[in-house]
């Protein structure tokens, strides 16, 4: 099975119209839309797909992050970041259009129903902006990449598609991706990943 998309190649710089933020003294809000993803060669017996976007260079500690004069160092323990999980996408679909699930940034998130009769997961924007009077709420879908503006270390964005003997996985309403992966687990007969690399720090290099 493979998974590839127009907008970026394995390895490569995401545009920033895919990402929550770009670079500007220091950063500014972008378009946020998701990017085109399509794949082929499924494997005989998948019956849907889901669709997981995980960044695991995130900072273990958040005490410098995005703070003036301060720098996250690059050897600091890094955990995940889930930034889009997705289940219940048909057999039949072989492409996601970029912009079709998140274009702009929805304050306090988008639904969980997604197109196609898919259902879309809370990702980690929930609990990052869990404490903020504006922004606060369930996260659900896409949202793009925003690293902080001073990590040494480049964030690398994987896109994880996984083919499914079954047509359907019954999951809450507000599921996070680690239980997504639970129900999937018994059910996966192939896997596919992209990887995608951004930053917002101007002096990491591409």
């Amino acid at each position: 099975m493979n998974l590839y998309s127009n907008d970026f190649s394995e390895g490569q710089a995401i545009p920033g119209a895919f990402a929550f933020a770009v670079i500007d003294n220091p950063i500014a809000l972008s378009s946020n839309r998701n990017p085109h993803l399509a794949w082929s060669d499924t494997p005989n017996g998948t019956k849907s797909l889901a669709l997981i976007v995980i960044d695991p260079d995130v900072p273990s500690v958040g005490d410098d992050v995005n703070t003036v004069g301060k720098s996250v160092a690059a050897q600091l323990p890094r955990v995940d970041f889930c930034h889009w999980a997705l289940a219940n996408i048909p057999a039949h679909l072989a492409e996601i259009e970029a912009g079709s699930f998140s274009s702009g940034i929805s304050a306090r998130g988008k639904p969980s129903a997604g197109l196609f009769n898919t259902i879309q997961g809370l990702n980690d924007y929930t609990g990052w902006f869990a404490n903020d009077a504006e922004m606060s709420g369930q996260y659900h879908g896409f949202d793009g990449p925003c690293p902080p503006w001073n990590d040494e270390r480049m964030h690398h964005y994987i896109f994880t598609l996984y083919a499914l003997d079954v047509a359907h996985i019954e999951l809450p309403e507000h599921f996070t991706h680690q239980q997504l992966l639970a129900a999937i687990a018994q059910h996966t007969l192939a896997t596919a990943s992209l990887t995608g690399r951004y930053t917002l720090n101007p002096s990491v290099n591409y």
